[in-house]
């Protein structure tokens, strides 16, 4: 009895360890963009839906600042379990007249990332005189950009070095000008859209910025800080049901993609994905992968998982979603998102 007892202790001791070493090394974020009724609904929450998420998030998670969970990952320090971010693109005025007081209510830290030289000119917008009152109630700002314009647009008989200089310099003097009007600067960037390719992640990384796009999934230290999932929760992924699931989500270790570079062009062909994944937690054999919604051929053998992505016969953002269940954390899933950016045959970008 004496052996038994000390084996199942054992047992789920190491059981509690490996759901601790996943679920701490772990966070996911929030990407919003207008909490109204009046504004675009794709983008958009209504003020009770917002409320709704928050109050779940009070209820159900410990919700950090943006840098507190960046940098603990970055040094592989452990997270409270359910760790979420709050994130804002685009500075619209409607965050401070109908988001921040919910957020204050609930004293909540989250970050918003803005186009500095729109600040003050547009009426949409925050002004200056908001963003500072602002960042001394528990909000932070970054970089989202001098325009929002589609950054993988070349212009005419511009040359890749040319446009990916140009590209920079405009990251760099929003970033400036952010530092000027608000006493530091994080050199994190979200990509307007959530478009980028290997060069423009490559060279954002290679002057100390974390990246941040729209495609789904959590964040974890093995995660690509050029590059980092949101996971959008407004218009039709603002349902509190299907969001919960992904709050709950893990991030899923995915090493060797296949797939180097989400910018691609028409006529995209049908094709093979595939990447390794470190199985500890999940059950591997139930990976599941969708394109659209629809389910997509997936196999996986030991380590090693292939997809069979279908042909994309349409200009704009895709992404094949893959997720697997958790061994050891019931009920939660670990996800995957590859996204593809695909110009029109002229290649001009679509909103």
């Amino acid at each position: 009895m004496g052996k038994n007892w000390r084996l199942i202790t054992v047992t789920l001791a190491c059981a509690l360890i490996s759901l601790n070493t996943w679920a701490t090394n772990n966070a996911v974020i929030l990407l919003y963009h207008h909490v109204s009724s009046t504004t675009p609904k794709s983008t958009s929450v209504s003020e009770q839906t917002f409320r709704q998420h928050m109050q779940y998030l009070a209820d159900n998670h410990n919700v950090l600042p943006l840098k507190q969970v960046v940098e603990a990952l970055q040094n592989k320090q452990k997270l409270p379990d359910k760790t979420v971010v709050i994130t804002f693109d685009d500075g619209y005025d409607n965050i401070y007249d109908n988001a921040h007081p919910i957020l204050k209510e609930f004293a909540f830290p989250y970050t918003i990332f803005v186009n500095p030289p729109l600040i003050g000119e547009a009426n949409y917008q925050l002004d200056w005189q908001q963003i500072k009152q602002m960042s001394k109630e528990n909000v932070s700002f970054a970089n989202h950009g001098k325009q929002h314009n589609h950054m993988l647009g070349k212009r005419k008989g511009e040359s890749q070095q040319d446009w990916l200089n140009r590209t920079m310099q405009q990251v760099e003097e929003a970033e400036k000008m952010l530092q000027q009007q608000i006493g530091y600067s994080l050199k994190y960037f979200a990509y307007p859209y959530g478009e980028f390719d290997q060069a423009l992640k490559q060279k954002l990384s290679s002057k100390g910025y974390v990246g941040f796009a729209q495609h789904s999934g959590a964040i974890a230290s093995y995660s690509d800080f050029s590059a980092l999932p949101r996971y959008p929760a407004a218009g039709v992924y603002s349902n509190l049901k299907t969001l919960a699931v992904k709050l709950n989500s893990l991030a899923m270790p995915v090493t060797n993609n296949s797939i180097k570079d989400p910018k691609a062009a028409l006529p995209f062909q049908e094709q093979t994905m595939t990447f390794d994944v470190k199985t500890a937690d999940m059950k591997s054999l139930q990976i599941a992968c969708f394109q659209n919604g629809q389910p997509l051929n997936t196999d996986v053998s030991e380590n090693t998982v292939s997809v069979q992505i279908s042909s994309i016969t349409q200009a704009g953002r895709h992404r094949v979603n893959c997720t697997a269940p958790s061994k050891n954390n019931k009920g939660r899933f670990y996800w995957y998102s590859q996204p593809f950016f695909i110009p029109t045959s002229v290649g001009s970008w679509l909103d």
